[in-house]
């Protein structure tokens, strides 16, 4: 019999609680023992939560004077999260407006349909994403976006 259990049995022994209120308490505890891990870092499944979004871009040099080009960004996923909650609150008017500005700029985006769930199923499927973009010069610039 595990700690908890006892606990409750020992408060329905002692009158601190009565027999309904110990069921209610046991079947909660053993919900969330069938729920998964209770640690809040780890995923149901036991996988380690991601906390950043990388993304990485190096550029080959091609004989330019300023070397090659190299980005290494690392965004705090509680940061994309809280920026699509915030979205959430913008106005349907600016909603509407970004909208309209993104499509005119070749970017099919509606802002107004990205939701946090949206977020947590795009970072779910994103083990590793590798995009080789070929430059205007002939450079070739890999793009990679993960979750760490």
């Amino acid at each position: 019999m595990n700690e908890h259990r006892r606990q409750i049995l020992q408060m329905l022994s002692e009158g601190k609680i009565n027999a309904d209120e110990a069921e209610r308490l046991i079947t909660a505890m053993e919900d969330r023992a069938a729920a998964g891990p209770s640690d809040p870092g780890l995923e149901p499944d036991g996988k380690a939560r991601p906390k950043y979004l990388r993304v990485q871009v190096d550029s080959e040099d091609n004989g330019s004077s300023e070397g090659p080009t190299k980005v290494n960004v690392r965004v705090p996923m509680q940061l994309l999260r809280a920026g699509v909650r915030l979205a959430s609150l913008i106005p349907k008017q600016a909603h509407d407006h970004l909208d309209e500005a993104l499509n005119r700029h070749g970017v099919p985006l509606t802002l107004s349909q990205i939701k946090p769930e949206n977020l947590e199923e795009l970072v779910d499927h994103l083990d590793d994403l590798t995009v080789d973009v070929d430059g205007r010069d002939g450079n070739m610039t890999k793009v990679k976006v993960f979750c760490e």
